[in-house]
């Protein structure tokens, strides 16, 4: 569902920042996942008329390394693929975002919690509200190949808004407005 969720994510980044006519996207090249988050972003860059620049890093040496390649060709924005190790590295990814003055959307609510400027993703309190009644279907007697299998069908943005200012930006009322949350 990430995957499908980045031209989503791309638009928001073009609203919140509008002067970026190139953005970069980072991604994990160990991920599977990666060429289709890659293919993906190009096609939602092409329809939105901006460049794209593809960062990649695999650890977190990597990460501050791409950051440094970010500054240097100039990207306006910065789109995060989801990734494990990007999750982990949530807290450094938002301090380097900032202190490059970069503005960066994220997959997970827990970006712009650590200082990330916004976040756009499926709810994991609802999928995991989703899970337990799942379970409890299960330990009821239901066998688990009966059920059926479900994507997730709520989504959050979280707008933070100190970091916003931080970077000098000023957040639309229609992001505002569609924001689940509001940090500032």
């Amino acid at each position: 569902m990430n995957v499908e969720l980045l031209p989503k994510r791309l638009e928001l980044l073009s609203v919140l920042a509008p002067q970026a006519r190139v953005i970069a996207l980072l991604v994990n090249p160990n991920n599977p996942s990666s060429q289709r988050i890659i293919e993906k972003v190009q096609e939602g860059a092409r329809v939105k008329g901006v460049q794209l620049l593809i960062l990649k890093a695999g650890s977190k040496s990597e990460i501050d390394a791409a950051f440094a390649s970010l500054v240097q060709l100039q990207a306006g924005a910065l789109l995060i693929g989801a990734d494990p190790l990007f999750f982990l590295q949530r807290s450094q990814l938002a301090e380097l975002a900032v202190r490059h003055a970069v503005p960066a959307i994220f997959d997970a609510r827990e970006f712009p919690a650590v200082g990330g400027l916004a976040s756009y993703g499926a709810s994991l309190m609802a999928a995991n509200r989703q899970l337990g009644i799942y379970a409890g279907r299960i330990l009821k007697g239901e066998k688990p190949a009966d059920l059926p299998v479900q994507q997730p069908t709520t989504f959050e943005l979280v707008v933070n808004l100190k970091t916003a200012n931080a970077l000098g930006l000023t957040v639309p009322p229609s992001i505002l407005a569609r924001a689940d949350e509001v940090i500032e």
